[in-house]
């Protein structure tokens, strides 16, 4: 059996916000493979279900985000369920919005809810992060975590949430970076056959290559190359009345 947790916290208030993502995600895996109804057990919600022929539990904690790992934990011990079968769901500011990275182990990074699950159940369970972008300033990192998505963020948001739901097999197979380049094609960022993606990242040059500047020469000089040269006349009027203005043999 395979455990699948979706982080978030409890209750109307916080249903939108960037801090639900886990929940978002566990709820859209529900629906696409058709989980049973939620219900309360553990100090959570749970569903259950089948993904790739696999018996899964769907749990979101309903214990407030740094106390995320008891309900995590009861279930796990009630179902004899392996850490290694654990895939946890969650935000990560330290990514940007809409990237997807999933790995086995690793430390809590300032999340609550995953330092509430390293302390209750160990560490060496999958850990799927979903990217809310970070503010800026560290000062912001409450207010924007816990702010709701704003309406342009759906542009990303729900393909990247019905990514995860259609392909959740690769979690129960654990194929990662399948999975991540799933997510990746459906927000545009992607290859679908699997190679490396070539086209430029947000903020590039639009694939034109820029030319190196020569050294020693300006950018302004660069961007206004200089005109060919006109060649004067040695003789006749126009000769002689450039002569009276700019001297014989001046620089």
């Amino acid at each position: 059996m395979f455990l699948i947790a979706g982080l978030g916290n409890p209750g109307s208030k916080y249903a939108n916000n960037r801090h639900n993502v886990g929940f978002m995600a566990a709820d859209a895996i529900a629906r696409r493979h058709s989980f049973s109804p939620w219900t309360r057990k553990f100090q959570a919600e749970i569903a259950e279900g089948r993904i790739a022929g696999e018996k899964v539990l769907l749990i979101k904690p309903q214990t407030f985000m740094n106390l995320s790992g008891q309900a995590v934990g009861e279930a796990m011990r009630f179902y004899k369920i392996d850490l290694s079968a654990v895939s946890v769901l969650y935000d990560e500011i330290d990514l940007a919005a809409g990237k997807l990275r999933i790995k086995m182990g690793g430390g809590a990074g300032g999340h609550n809810g995953i330092r509430s699950l390293d302390q209750h159940i160990g560490k060496e369970y999958r850990r799927v992060r979903i990217g809310v972008g970070h503010p800026g300033v560290k000062e912001l990192v409450h207010s924007h975590v816990l702010g709701d998505f704003a309406k342009a963020d759906r542009e990303w948001l729900e393909p990247l949430l019905d990514a995860i739901a259609d392909n959740a097999e690769m979690l129960i197979r654990g194929d990662d970076s399948g999975l991540m380049n799933k997510a990746a094609v459906a927000l545009g960022g992607g290859s679908k056959s699997g190679a490396p993606d070539s086209r430029p990242a947000i903020g590039s040059s639009g694939g034109k290559e820029t030319p190196p500047k020569s050294k020693g020469q300006s950018h302004i000089r660069q961007a206004r190359p200089q005109a060919p040269a006109v060649k004067l006349p040695e003789s006749g009027p126009m000769a002689a009345m450039l002569k009276k203005l700019f001297g014989k043999g001046g620089d």
